[in-house]
């Protein structure tokens, strides 16, 4: 039963998304696209009469459950993708509940990610770093924020962010230079 599983229902609403979001568009967009591999940034993405682009990561969030930390895209990626003043990474954030069978919306977001404020993000230790929702249950939206002010804080937190994983490594390093010298203390058996 999908309603019983927060994945299976997760991705039936996107599923659903995916199918009906350009009849939803309607006028309002251009050139559609839901069909992206499952390492792509975008779930689906369009254009609108003026010609931005607008790349779509979609979220689901079942309310009943207590924590959501979803991975929203690489720092490197969005730092590259936003040179392109006509580009857009927007969230959909659809929040949910299920109750017996009944899967009922509560909220939907759906906003360019530099609306989101930092207070409700924070940085993942993949790749060059990944921009995380630091708990679904807590999302802030400032639609005053400019895409200046908020990459500017975007480098300020990767700035502070890289030395603390500077040191995450050193200390690795040390603890496997240990190991090392363990092994190479032990006789072959």
């Amino acid at each position: 039963m999908t309603a019983g599983s927060t994945r299976a229902t997760g991705d039936a609403i996107q599923s659903l998304i995916e199918e009906k979001f350009e009849n939803i568009l309607g006028e309002l967009g251009g050139e559609y696209s839901a069909n992206f591999a499952r390492r792509a940034m975008a779930d689906l993405a369009f254009k609108d009469k003026h010609k931005n682009y607008y790349v779509v990561d979609v979220k689901t969030h079942r309310e009943e459950t207590a924590f959501n930390m979803p991975n929203l895209i690489s720092v490197e990626r969005l730092a590259r993708f936003y040179e392109d003043d006509a580009n857009f990474f927007v969230v959909l954030m659809v929040k949910y509940a299920v109750i017996d069978i009944k899967v009922t919306v509560k909220k939907v977001y759906f906003v360019p990610i530099e609306y989101l404020g930092w207070d409700c993000l924070t940085l993942g230790a993949l790749g060059w770093g990944q921009i995380q929702v630091a708990n679904s249950n807590n999302l802030t939206v400032n639609d005053k924020n400019t895409r200046r002010s908020w990459m500017l804080e975007l480098c300020d937190n990767v700035l502070q962010f890289y030395p603390r994983e500077i040191v995450k490594i050193g200390k690795r390093i040390t603890k496997f230079e240990h190991v090392r010298e363990f092994w190479l203390a032990k006789k072959d058996i």
